[in-house]
């Protein structure tokens, strides 16, 4: 970015670190700044070691803010997000913003997949757009939002040996070049290779493919996931999108890795959360952090807030 543009930049960042609001025409700005940087990105982000790889995140501000001091602030740290910003938690549009600006800011620093609550439907059912119309009086900013994540890529390789994305694999995807020519600049579909990518889940009980309990994407077993690494010449596929109670998982004879950054998911699951370190030689190290406590956080303004509803977690 240029000069004038680096120190709006930086403001933005400092006062987002408060957790304080931008104004609607600051977001608007930067979501259609970041939407002309990201439209010449590839499908699949190639990515050097190190880097950091982080899950799901789901609004909770004070935890991505303390994953930050765990894992290293950007752009110090180079990081990899999977996916799942908003929905669930209580400042969606501060975790969003936050991750815009610092994208903008150091574009070689953090690479930001698309997870399956970017979506216009799945955050007007689980808490974004309520979010947005209670800030800001209005859905011109969650419009903003969403139709940048319309933009974002889709998954990535770290040095073409780790594959990279926020759900699973899909029937209709053999090879990573077959996600390099997918069209990604539209609303996550109900089916399809996109919605799978973004949907799946490895199943070790089950072979093959199957239909997914989500309503969407599949369920895939370990012979899926060895066809898949052998046929693209990589070693290991991490994702995000299921809760895990240590917050992380690894599966099918180290073959996959689930990570999850949301710390007592939903301020009532308990659960531990995960960063995934990989340093240059490609070894993996789980970074693991709890809840930022009590004190560092502001009690959120919930108005006439009400639970939204579960799904398959």
């Amino acid at each position: 970015p240029g000069l004038g543009m680096t120190a709006n930049l930086d403001k933005c960042i400092e006062k987002l670190f408060l957790c304080e609001l931008l104004s609607e025409k600051q977001i608007k700005y930067l979501c259609h700044s970041l939407k002309q940087e990201l439209l010449t990105s590839s499908n699949v982000c190639q990515v050097q070691t190190p880097v950091t790889v982080v899950g799901d995140v789901h609004g909770q501000f004070y935890d991505l803010l303390e994953m930050f001091k765990i894992g290293g602030k950007c752009p110090d740290t180079n990081y990899l997000f999977l996916g799942d910003y908003v929905d669930r938690g209580y400042f969606s549009i501060q975790t969003m913003s936050l991750l815009v600006c610092l994208k903008l800011r150091w574009p070689d620093r953090i690479n930001l997949l698309r997870g399956n609550h970017e979506s216009r439907q799945t955050t007007q059912v689980y808490g974004f757009y309520s979010e947005c119309m209670r800030k800001y009086g209005s859905a011109e900013v969650w419009q903003a939002f969403v139709d940048l994540f319309d933009y974002l890529s889709i998954a990535a390789v770290i040095d073409n040996t780790i594959f990279c994305v926020h759900g699973g694999l899909s029937p209709s995807i053999q090879r990573i070049d077959q996600i390099r020519v997918l069209n990604r600049f539209k609303e996550v579909p109900i089916e399809g290779p996109l919605a799978d990518l973004m949907w799946s889940d490895p199943d070790p009980d089950h072979d093959g493919f199957k239909e997914s309990q989500r309503g969407s994407g599949y369920s895939f077993g370990s012979d899926v996931v060895e066809k898949f690494l052998k046929v693209n010449n990589v070693k290991h596929i991490v994702r995000a999108h299921q809760l895990c109670t240590d917050g992380f998982q690894v599966i099918f004879n180290d073959q996959l890795s689930t990570v999850w950054s949301a710390p007592n998911y939903c301020y009532r699951c308990g659960n531990v959360a995960a960063i995934m370190e990989v340093d240059e030689s490609y070894k993996r190290r789980y970074n693991t952090f709890t809840a930022a406590p009590e004190y560092e956080r502001t009690q959120p303004d919930l108005g006439a807030h009400k639970e939204t509803p579960d799904y398959f977690l």
